[in-house]
């Protein structure tokens, strides 16, 4: 018996160790008070325009939805200026009124409450890490006519549900998208499409350095922030991988990172390199067609995590702030 509590000591305390290290994006969010996130329903809005109201309708948008309306008609639709009723031409359209009558069917209200409430909680979490950053002010659920997916103007988060009908959907095979981008236009990507969607735009990615490894850091730091914003949520919804992909890169990470490494890839600053290793498609044919596309990207993720395990003092802010890619690099101790 003395040797049996002898033993559990240090693994007790092994255990406690590791669980602080484990622990770092934990956040205690119960004093933090927010307004609950609500999201505006500019489709149902949008869709009783109606021959006889049209007019006097959109001025009550324009009232209800401010400067985001602006940017709904002349960017996310793309409205012509002018046609004076390219509205109305817009929500009579059969494919456009039978793809409307859809998201009403398969996303249903308690769909929007649960997102809404899971991004209340993701918001909190925000406000917890970023205490300086501002939080969206309005949250609106629209219908861009397979357009604009995720868009964060004015302040203004807003996702098109039309985009979140099942990767079986109808109108999806008659826009012939391929199979790899449809795979995850499904209600359980709304919520990490969404917060992915506000990250990139509220961490600005436009520095004078262009290299591979500059976008690879960048997008490790996004999906780390992920990782602390939505800490329940599995890797492979972060990152849009199947669990196939997911396997891939965790069985062959090192082999990823070899050939990342190698050749001096890293530091490639040629457009077609780059977009090689972090644009989306079926596969990554540099390496394998069995290699998950955004490849750069997931092992840039590995980067960051190391990073931070092993750099204690700096805050999730110090690492969104970090601009030397480099730096980060050198102080992962990244050895997969």
């Amino acid at each position: 018996m003395k040797y049996l509590i002898k033993l559990l000591i240090p693994i007790a305390v092994i255990t406690l160790l590791l669980s602080c290290k484990n622990n770092r994006l934990e956040a205690d969010i119960s004093g933090i008070e927010i307004a609950p996130v609500k999201f505006e329903r500019l489709d149902r809005d949008l869709f009783s325009i109606t021959p006889q109201n049209h007019l006097t309708k959109e001025q009550e948008l324009i009232k209800k939805y401010g400067t985001f309306y602006r940017q709904f008609v002349y960017t996310i639709i793309n409205a012509n200026k002018a046609d004076t009723n390219y509205l109305l031409h817009f929500v009579t359209d059969k494919d456009m009124r039978g793809s409307y009558e859809e998201v009403q069917k398969t996303i249903k209200d308690e769909d929007i409450n649960k997102l809404a409430e899971e991004l209340t909680l993701c918001e909190k979490r925000f406000k917890y890490f970023f205490p300086k950053r501002k939080l969206p002010l309005k949250h609106v659920a629209y219908f861009s006519g397979y357009n604009y997916n995720i868009v964060y103007p004015d302040s203004t988060l807003g996702i098109s549900l039309e985009m979140y009908l099942g990767n079986n959907n109808k109108y999806y095979k008659m826009l012939q998208w391929p199979q790899y981008q449809v795979r995850s236009m499904t209600k359980e990507n709304m919520l990490p499409n969404l917060v992915r969607g506000w990250l990139i735009t509220e961490f600005d990615n436009s520095e004078p350095t262009n290299t591979l490894l500059h976008h690879m850091i960048f997008y490790g730091k996004l999906f780390y922030t992920m990782d602390a914003l939505l800490p329940d949520m599995h890797d492979s919804l972060k990152v849009n991988y199947s669990t196939a992909q997911m396997n891939y890169c965790e069985k062959y990470e090192k082999n990823v990172w070899g050939f990342l490494a190698q050749e001096n890839r890293l530091y490639e600053n040629n457009l077609k390199t780059i977009t090689e290793f972090t644009s989306d498609g079926p596969f990554t044919g540099a390496i394998s067609k069995d290699c998950p596309p955004r490849v750069a990207m997931w092992i840039g993720w590995q980067i960051v995590r190391s990073y931070m395990d092993n750099n204690e003092a700096v805050s999730l802010e110090d690492l969104l702030n970090e601009k030397d890619a480099q730096k980060i690099l050198n102080k992962s101790k990244y050895r997969p």
